[in-house]
């Protein structure tokens, strides 16, 4: 029976992946991991962090990596998270903030609202700056269209 790290190791291996089978793990998809189970918190762990234990865990050539590297991974990443503590019990704690957590998907444009998206939409909220050029270059020039334009 395999263990909830394991499971949820398999969960984040397969998300986004239609080809994974869920034994091997890309560096995109250990980062999500790291940040969706709280072990990255941009203090004591960072995105650097992360990648660097990825880089130092995985094989020369490979791009993914296995449950067992991940392991490794963990263990240092554990270390680095919750100084003064054992590796196994940081370790532990490490698997703690991992338990029955999935990949988030907040904030994901569904392709049904991709597909009804306006450029106008896009635009809606912004505002900024309007430099105007060419025909329009004094503020006696603009007044009719914006109004006082204070500098």
């Amino acid at each position: 029976m395999a263990s909830e790290a394991e499971r949820t190791f398999q969960r984040f291996a397969v998300f986004g992946e239609s080809s994974s089978s869920g034994t091997e793990m890309n560096n995109k998809n250990f980062s999500k991991l790291c940040k969706d189970c709280g072990i990255m918190d941009d203090k004591t762990v960072t995105s650097t962090d992360v990648d660097i234990v990825f880089s130092k865990v995985k094989a020369k050539n490979a791009r993914t990596i296995t449950f067992q590297q991940f392991q490794e991974a963990m263990k240092e990443l554990g270390q680095k998270q919750f100084k003064g503590k054992s590796p196994d019990e940081a370790l532990e704690n490490i698997y703690r903030l991992m338990e029955g957590k999935d990949p988030a998907t907040t904030g994901v444009t569904s392709a049904k609202e991709a597909f009804w998206r306006t450029p106008r939409d896009e635009v809606k909220g912004q505002t900024g700056i309007i430099i105007m050029t060419g025909k329009y270059k004094s503020r006696e020039q603009c007044k009719p269209w914006f109004g006082n334009i204070s500098p």
